[in-house]
C-alpha cells in the first residue's frame, strides 16, 4: 500500500447539503496531499465531528479512490443527501497499521495523533491487512494503546472499528488473526467491531479492484462508502 492523506477540508451547503474532499496527486509515488478539515451543513442536524484512522483503502491509490472519489469523500456526500452534518479529519497512510510504518513512517497512533480532536463524536479505524509481520502479542498491545490514545483526547467519542478487508474469498490465516485480536480489542474499549472478512466485502465483485490485484478502483470506492455511511450514521445521534 502506497499513499499517504491526512484529509481536513471544510464545504457548507444551506439547502441539500453538498461535499468536497480536496486531495492532490503528486508524483508518480502517488501521495496525497493534506486538505482542510471536511463539513457538511443541513438545516436539519448539527454538526457530527468525526475522525477516520485508515491505509491506503482510506487514502486512495494510483488505481482509484484519489480525492473527491475516495470513500470519505462519497460517504460524505451520501450522509450528507440524507441530512446528516458532518465535520471530518482524516488521516491515513500507504502502507500504515497498528504496527507497521506507512510510507511516511506513521501508525495508526501516530495518525489518531494527528486527526482526533476533543470534541470527536465519534473515532472511525479502518483496516490494516499492513500489520501480517507484527508479532499477535505487539498487535494487541498497539491496538489497544492506540484506542488508549484517541479515548484521552476524545472522552466521549464512540469508537467504530472496521477490520482489514479482503478482495478475495481465501486470505491468508495471519490476516484471520489480525482480525480476531483487533476485534478483541475492540470489545475490552467498548467499541463497535465491523468484520469485512466475515461479511465477504468484495468477494466475488473483481471488477471493484484494481489492476494490482489488491487496492479498490473508483467503483470500489464508491462500494466502500455504501457499506461505511451506513455505519457511521449508525453511530450518530441522528433521528430516522
Amino acid at each position: 500500500m502506497t499513499r499517504y492523506e491526512s484529509v481536513r477540508s471544510f464545504v457548507t451547503s444551506t439547502t441539500t447539503a453538498a461535499a468536497v474532499a480536496i486531495a492532490a496527486v503528486i508524483g508518480a509515488a502517488g501521495y496525497a496531499r493534506p486538505a482542510d478539515r471536511c463539513q457538511l451543513t443541513t438545516r436539519e442536524s448539527a454538526v457530527n465531528h468525526i475522525a477516520v484512522i485508515g491505509d491506503s483503502y482510506t487514502a486512495g491509490t494510483d488505481v482509484g479512490g484519489q480525492g473527491p472519489r475516495s470513500w470519505t469523500a462519497e460517504a460524505w456526500q451520501m450522509l450528507a443527501r440524507q441530512g446528516v452534518q458532518i465535520a471530518a479529519d482524516v488521516a491515513a497512510e500507504g502502507g500504515a497499521g497498528y504496527g507497521v510504518p506507512g510510507n511516511r513512517g506513521s501508525v495508526f497512533e501516530d495518525l489518531t495523533t494527528r486527526a482526533v480532536r476533543p470534541d470527536d463524536v465519534l473515532v472511525v479505524f479502518f483496516g490494516s491487512r499492513n500489520d501480517q509481520p507484527v508479532d499477535p502479542q505487539t498487535f494487541r498491545r498497539l491496538a489497544a494503546d492506540t484506542f488508549v490514545v484517541a479515548r484521552t483526547v476524545a472522552p466521549t467519542a464512540k469508537f467504530l472499528v472496521i477490520g482489514p478487508p479482503w478482495p478475495t474469498a481465501d486470505p491468508p490465516a495471519v490476516v484471520w488473526q489480525i482480525r480476531d485480536n483487533l476485534r478483541d480489542q475492540a470489545a475490552a474499549m467498548g467499541a463497535v467491531f465491523v468484520d469485512p472478512l466475515a461479511e465477504g466485502w468484495f468477494v466475488g465483485r473483481p471488477e471493484l479492484i484494481g489492476w494490482d490485484g489488491i487496492h479498490p478502483n473508483d467503483a470500489g470506492h464508491v462500494y466502500l462508502a455504501e457499506k461505511i455511511a451506513p455505519l457511521i450514521r449508525s453511530q450518530l445521534t441522528i433521528p430516522m
